[in-house]
């Protein structure tokens, strides 16, 4: 088992127990065509209500002006590692499609679709680290992103570098022990005598 794979409770898929989110991304590492297209093909396959495909994914490959304009809406704690990464993938969920009726599970589809480009990029030996510490306003302008369209998230993805590259309080949060709340604290159900008390 690998310092980072997770304890779970019983037995999950080892993509599952693997995936982790760094900060330390190998600044030589480029990802292929070939790649690259495989984790936007794990994103395409992703499930939607009424196979609506919400989602729209704005990337960018270290060096390009996508990249540069999206590492830039960043907050500075995320700008300080993010910019190692070999991809940088900003998910835009379409909350008001073509026919301007709102789509109200619109992120929900939009962050499942980065799930399964986060499981495709352990595939293929990469690691991903989805942010929220962003500027969304600032990503609409950058990058155009049109009314109707709400940004949602950016993604790294890259190949992991040693955690002795990042400055101290980085390393330490990188290479801290792996955690989730208990289970009885999550999942309720009446089979396991901790049923979540239901309204009169």
């Amino acid at each position: 088992m690998s310092r980072r794979t997770a304890n779970t409770a019983v037995s999950v898929h080892p993509l599952l127990a693997e995936r982790w989110s760094p900060r330390s991304f190998d600044a030589t590492r480029t990802i292929t065509e070939e790649e690259l297209m495989s984790l936007l093909e794990a994103a395409r396959w992703a499930p939607s209500a009424h196979n609506s495909q919400p989602w729209r994914f704005l990337v960018g490959q270290r060096g390009d002006t996508t990249y540069r304009r999206i590492l830039a809406t960043l907050v500075p704690g995320n700008r300080l590692w993010a910019g190692n990464s070999s991809l940088l993938v900003a998910a835009v969920a379409a909350e008001r499609p073509e026919n301007g009726t709102r789509h109200a599970g619109a992120a929900y589809d939009t962050g499942l679709a980065v799930a399964q480009l986060s499981l495709q990029a352990r595939a293929l030996g990469l690691h991903t680290h989805q942010m929220g510490g962003f500027d969304p306003e600032r990503l609409r302008t950058s990058l155009g992103v049109p009314d109707g369209y709400r940004p949602v998230s950016i993604t790294a993805t890259g190949a992991l570098a040693a955690p002795e590259l990042l400055p101290q309080e980085l390393r330490d949060r990188e290479t801290a022990a792996r955690e989730r709340r208990p289970s009885a604290e999550t999942f309720f159900a009446e089979r396991w005598g901790n049923p979540l008390p239901l309204a009169p």
